[in-house]
Parts: C-alpha cells; structure tokens; sequence
C-alpha cells in the first residue's frame, strides 16, 4: 500500500443511506484516474455517523466490486469490542489494511492505556492477515499518538502495526516518525507533501481533496524524485479553494459534479448541512476552471 489513495466520500439517499451505484462510480473513477489505492470509510466517508450494520454493508460492496488489494477500511470505534468486529469482518474480506482511530471519548489518554487497546486488537486478531495503520487525528479525536508508543507498537508487532495516516498536519511530526521507523508506512493527508515525499521517506499521501485531484497526483507521484512544480501547483491551487468550505459536503459536491450525478451526492449525514448557494457557485467556478482540466 503506497502512493495516491482518495479518502472516498460515501453518497446518501433522502434517508441518509448510502447508495451503491453512486458508491462503485465514482471508487472506480478514483482508481482509473490516479489514485494507487481507496481509504473507505474514512473521515470523508463519513464512517462515524453510521451504525456498524451500514458499515459492513458499504466494506461489503467495496470487497465485492473493486480489487481489495488496492483498498483500506476504516474500522476504528472509540469501543474495543467493536473495532475488532468490524476488522474481523475487514479481514474476512480480504481487506489488506485496516485504518484505526485512536479510542477517543475518554482523555487524556495514557501510553500505556493506549498500548493495552491496540495490542488487544492485535491479540483478537491472531492469526489474521490484515494489517493495521493507526490514524493521528487529533484535531478530531482530542488525542495524538505520540512516536514514541507508535514506535512501541511497530517493534513489539511489526508484522501487524505497519503504517500510519497523519491527519494533523505536521509535516515535522511526519517526517521525524519516517526517519525513526525504516520501513514504516507514513502517509501525511495533504497531497501538497507530494513534492518533499521522496526525500522524506513518505509512502504517499491519503487525502480528501485526492478526489478531485487525483489525474495531477498521480503524475506527480509517478515522477516523485524531481516533482513538477507546474503540477504541484495546480493541486496546491485545487485543494486550498476546496478547503475554503466545509470539506466533506464540498469534496462530494464536487464528486457529484465530476461524475455527472449532482443528485446523488448533494445529501450529507448530520451534524454536517448541505452547502450554501454561495459555496456551490465558488466550487462551480473551481471544477470548470481547474477540476474538470485536471483528467485531461
């Protein structure tokens, strides 16, 4: 698992279910236009706002109908008992990589209470292939793993504790655990760290905004020991106007625009609300002057 890979947005019907059809377009998409591998069910995907029933449905239909070797699941819960089911579940899939948040309702957390979670998650998993990427949140769970228990893991259980996703944006911090850990994976989210990941030893990058961006990311990686600064700034460009709205009703709007299927992708699962006539004429703009450009 390295490269480009698209944290995917997951559509929802009047009901707030999610819709297969919409679902497999545009993961198929995603993967025919750059991306190396799909994050399903991550932050974009909305993964917290559903129950674990919707969750194995959606891993379910992922498995089925796209090549799972190119795919990781989010299966972190703040309860133990029901991240090892849905792993479990992952693994029974065939899902290579299971992205873990942290148990984020009770903190501070300690190192050493944190260590007993995930190392019985790998104990409930013995046996088991699928490998475990921890997922640094902090601005969303209230927690940041801290290298030095992240290193713990990766020693005690190298063949399980292999990689990492840092949504904190702390390209030092990013840097700092590649160097530490050899071999481990590190995968900033911001596609803007393309053009340092080959001399700072990052696997790739797992990012929202990949969505729209994904035919430029590519190239980029393709060519990451001398990144094109033309291209680099073209991404730069696309992921800073889209993070000027709210990030998840914009990356699907956008999705919606590109696939041609604007219904489809209009609803978001509360506590988010749909966009504002005003940002839908800011992200209109972007797709036709910079998106739809992007997979020419």
């Amino acid at each position: 698992m390295q490269g480009i890979v698209a944290a995917v947005p997951t559509p929802v019907d009047e009901d707030l279910s999610p819709m297969r059809q919409p679902f497999l377009d545009h993961c198929r998409w995603a993967l025919a236009n750059g991306c190396d591998g799909l994050n399903i069910l991550g932050s974009t995907g909305e993964a917290n706002s559903f129950d674990a029933a919707t969750r194995r449905a959606v891993m379910g239909w992922a498995a089925d109908a796209l090549d799972v070797s190119r795919l990781m699941i989010g299966t972190g819960t703040p309860a133990l008992a029901d991240t090892i089911r849905l792993t479990l579940h992952a693994d029974d899939l065939g899902y290579p990589v299971a992205l873990v948040l942290p148990p984020y309702y009770y903190k501070p957390g300690t190192d050493d209470g944190l260590f007993r979670w995930f190392e019985a998650l790998d104990s409930a998993l013995t046996g088991r292939r699928i490998r475990i990427f921890f997922y640094n949140f902090p601005q969303m769970t209230g927690i940041g793993l801290p290298p030095g228990l992240i290193a713990r893991l990766h020693r005690a259980h190298p063949q399980r504790f292999t990689g990492i996703k840092d949504s904190s944006g702390d390209l030092a911090w990013c840097r700092d655990l590649a160097r530490r850990l050899p071999g481990f994976a590190v995968f900033p989210s911001s596609e803007t760290s393309l053009e340092e990941a080959a001399r700072s030893g990052f696997a790739g990058v797992i990012s929202a905004t990949v969505n729209l961006s994904a035919p430029l990311c590519g190239r980029v990686w393709a060519d990451r020991a001398r990144p094109d600064p033309a291209l680099l700034d073209r991404i730069g460009t696309i992921r800073t106007a889209i993070s000027r709205h709210p990030l998840v009703p914009a990356v699907k709007y956008l999705v919606g625009r590109q696939l041609g299927q604007p219904a489809q992708w209009t609803n978001v699962v509360p506590p988010f609300t749909s966009l504002a006539d005003g940002a839908r004429r800011d992200l209109d703009h972007l797709f036709a002057s910079r998106i739809a450009a992007a997979a020419d």
